[in-house]
């Protein structure tokens, strides 16, 4: 009777001393969630294969590049060699008056402000033959087409320095980093900062090479286009130049002509591509735009020149395109053959008038 009594009382106790109830079941433990689906990445596509066009732009930049930064070398290297002696001599040299264009090529072709080098270019170019068949005088105004690195601005900025005036064309030096008539501008212009006492006096002129406009009619004595003709050609601007010097030279001024000669039978504007230009072609060229042949010489001639490189005029000296390939060869060749041609600007045709009727 006593153990059926203690056994609901002991589990009564049991029960509220574990809180009076049974513990809640245990939550359902949740499926972990799929992986997101991370959908694929569109193939890439393939690269776009430039146009020729671009592929020959990219080339001209880099060889652009190369050019500046062989130039801002030899640049460097230019200017440290100007010593205070030789700023005072080529001061020396500018101020002083020449009787005579002999007397001023016998100054400048010795001075010491000459490049490296440009002396050795003399027996192929004549300088002093070349200006006086030419007609330049120490008292002219003489225009510079493309004056290019300055081998001939080195003896005409100091001949004409007291009683003529140079002026040269330049590209315009402030244009496009990409181009290299930029690159040409700001060669030429350095070339004429490093020596105000020399240069100081030299007029240059901006031309846009596609559009070329002087504005300096009825002022020039002398026009020089030395190695220039071919340029034109080949960019369509022969007749605009010609016709923009007739305009600028005085009465009976004189085109001075040094063009690397091509063969008599050769097409011009194929042949121009290689830096050549035929003789004959040229002078009837130049005389319909009104110019009249004043002279032809021999001066700048040269028979060794076959005209027939793959690298054109320039795998000559002093270009020498072609590097180490045939350079012995080329070096004994020597400079282009070039034709030197004096045209006159012609007078201008007088209008024709009616001779009036007799009266009655």
């Amino acid at each position: 009777m006593r153990r059926d009594f203690l056994g609901p009382v002991v589990l009564s106790c049991l029960l509220a001393a574990c809180g009076g109830s049974e513990p809640p079941p245990a939550a359902p433990i949740a499926p972990a969630p799929p992986p997101p689906v991370v959908a694929e990445a569109p193939p890439a596509p393939a690269p776009v294969e430039p146009t020729p066009e671009e592929k020959k732009k990219a080339v001209e930049l880099k060889k652009l590049q190369e050019d500046r930064a062989k130039w801002e070398d030899e640049n460097k290297a230019e200017l440290a060699r100007w010593t205070p002696e030789m700023h005072a001599a080529a001061k020396a040299l500018a101020d002083k008056a020449y009787p005579n264009l002999a007397a001023a090529m016998k100054a400048a072709t010795a001075g010491t402000d000459r490049k490296p080098g440009a002396a050795d270019r003399d027996k192929y170019r004549h300088p002093l033959e070349t200006l006086t068949f030419f007609g330049v005088k120490p008292s002219a105004t003489v225009l510079e087409i493309g004056p290019g690195e300055g081998w001939y601005t080195e003896l005409l900025a100091p001949a004409l320095a007291a009683k003529g005036k140079l002026i040269d064309t330049n590209n315009d030096p402030s244009g496009p980093e990409d181009q290299r008539g930029t690159f040409y501008g700001q060669r030429f212009k350095a070339f004429l900062d490093k020596s105000p006492e020399l240069f100081g006096k030299v007029q240059t002129v901006v031309v846009d090479s596609k559009t070329p406009k002087l504005d300096t009619d009825g002022t020039l004595d002398v026009a020089l286009a030395m190695r220039e003709v071919h340029g034109w050609v080949n960019g369509g601007t022969l007749d605009a130049w010609l016709g923009e010097i007739h305009k600028a030279l005085k009465p009976g001024g004189v085109l001075g002509i040094e063009e690397h000669r091509a063969k008599p039978d050769a097409d011009p504007v194929e042949s121009a591509k290689k830096g050549y230009v035929p003789e004959k072609w040229l002078i009837e060229h130049v005389e319909a735009a009104g110019f009249k042949l004043g002279g032809k010489s021999e001066i700048n001639a040269n028979p060794k020149d076959t005209k027939d490189y793959a690298d054109g005029v320039w795998a000559l000296p002093p270009s020498l395109q072609g590097g180490d390939k045939d350079r012995e060869k080329y070096v004994a060749i020597g400079e282009s053959d070039r034709m030197t041609l004096k045209f006159v600007k012609a007078p201008e045709k007088a209008a024709a008038t009616k001779t009036p009727a007799p009266k009655k």
